[in-house]
């Protein structure tokens, strides 16, 4: 559905909810009635008219636009296009994962060589991607379902393997706040989606803390990367190990 068509589908509703007629929104318009029928049977008008219609109303345009864009689905993955279009640019990445964790446009300058013009720059592009909607002051809106994941072969993880994988894995995990797990074992194909849906649970957990957190003096925080992963594997120097499976 087109967003014209959804802000028609809106104002039906103010109309009914106001208790309008369309022979009401005829006379407040200047129009005939069956001119203001056939319009909104239609489903496709000027935003002059739904601007006209607003104002007979008594709403606000810029409102009614925001609750528009607010009620449209959110993207549980971007297409292969949308991620090259992230990864083209080193500091557009950068400016993607930071709003995937809800930074504003100053912590992002306060933490990153970015100028505010560069910044900007970014969150203009990552609106016309669709990551976001950006709006006034520079805050915006995600446009991306909690269950959001970057495509698994795509070019962003593609990107994270290539640079980034080796790099947070070289770390000591040695301090009191840091930690590798590595657990390997042989379980029921139909108990591991619920392992899955655990350590999903457990990454929102992560990313509502660093939301309430966003209030604390940045002293008081640090940056930390949580690694949550689970695949039928096995290291290829112990698989060239493995016997034969024999047939039952």
């Amino acid at each position: 559905m087109s967003t014209t068509a959804d802000l028609i589908t809106l104002l039906k509703k103010e109309l009914k909810a106001a208790q309008m007629t369309y022979a009401d929104l005829a006379r407040a318009m200047g129009m005939a009635e069956s001119s203001v029928k056939r319009m909104l049977a239609k489903g496709d008008m000027p935003l002059s008219r739904i601007d006209a219609i607003c104002r007979a109303l008594k709403l606000d345009f810029a409102d009614l636009a925001r609750r528009v864009a607010d009620a449209q689905p959110l993207l549980a993955q971007l297409t292969e296009g949308q991620e090259r279009a992230v990864v083209a640019d080193r500091k557009l990445l950068l400016c993607a994962i930071c709003v995937l964790s809800q930074w504003t446009m100053e912590q992002i300058t306060d933490a990153y060589r970015l100028s505010e013009a560069e910044a900007v720059q970014c969150l203009a592009q990552l609106d016309r991607i669709g990551i976001i909607e950006l709006r006034p002051l520079n805050r915006y809106r995600l446009k991306l379902a909690k269950t959001f994941r970057w495509r698994p072969h795509g070019p962003v993880m593609n990107f994270f393997r290539e640079h980034a994988l080796l790099d947070y894995f070289a770390g000591g995990f040695a301090g009191p706040d840091e930690g590798l797990l590595l657990v390997h074992g042989s379980i029921s194909r139909a108990l591991a989606p619920s392992f899955m849906e655990r350590m999903q649970r457990v990454a929102q957990d992560f990313a509502q803390q660093h939301l309430s957190d966003q209030k604390l003096p940045p002293q008081e925080c640090e940056g930390y990367t949580l690694l949550l992963a689970m695949r039928s594997w096995e290291f290829e120097a112990f698989a060239s190990l493995r016997r034969p499976r024999h047939a039952a």
